[in-house]
């Protein structure tokens, strides 16, 4: 029990890191598209996020995936960048298109993302040779700090839409515009060649 708790505070800290924003700046421009009336998507939203990266984690983990990691350093900005853009550019189209979108975006792009813990994951786990229940442990935890983030993002979407009358369509546009600055940013810091 001691070690799932350690697994599951290290993927749960991990993600909630403001150091390390990039995955929270990415769970923002997933889920700024929806709403608390589509609870089974958001769910499906995080989840798919999580298999993603826990499919690269364990492929790196067990040897079977090695990559340049200066590639997915700046890869993961590229993938918050284009997320980002999308929302922008389909702020005004109807939700459902945008919404399956990102959700496909969680999916794939989470296997980017999980590439980005992979060397966080191998230190932890160093030459252990079960390495099945620290990795599903981690990722337990990741999906518990994935939820926290994206109930944030839904509740400040429900006070700011309800209480202050902004537009669904200003919500998106604006929280995706001021991620996608911090994306550029990050992309021009992390050019490797």
């Amino acid at each position: 029990m001691n070690d799932f708790i350690l697994y599951f505070k290290m993927g749960l800290y991990h993600v909630l890191d403001f150091n390390a924003y990039d995955h929270i700046l990415f769970l923002i421009v997933l889920a700024v598209v929806f709403s608390f009336n589509q609870f089974k998507k958001v769910l499906w939203l995080v989840t798919l996020f999580t298999i993603g990266h826990s499919v690269t984690l364990a492929l790196s983990a067990y040897g079977i995936l090695n990559v340049n990691m200066k590639l997915i350093e700046f890869l993961i900005p590229v993938t918050i960048f284009i997320t980002g853009v999308i929302n922008v550019f389909t702020a005004k189209k109807s939700s459902t298109g945008k919404e399956n979108t990102n959700l496909v975006f969680a999916l794939f792009f989470g296997l980017i993302h999980g590439l980005g813990f992979s060397n966080y994951f191998k230190m932890m786990i160093g030459k252990e040779d079960d390495k099945l229940f620290p990795l599903l442990e981690f990722a337990l935890g990741i999906e518990a700090a994935q939820i926290i983030i994206v109930l944030g993002i839904l509740i400040i979407g429900t006070i700011l839409q309800n209480f202050f009358r902004v537009t669904r369509r200003d919500w998106i546009l604006v929280c995706s515009s001021i991620v996608i600055g911090f994306a550029i940013q990050m992309m021009l810091n992390r050019i490797y060649w």
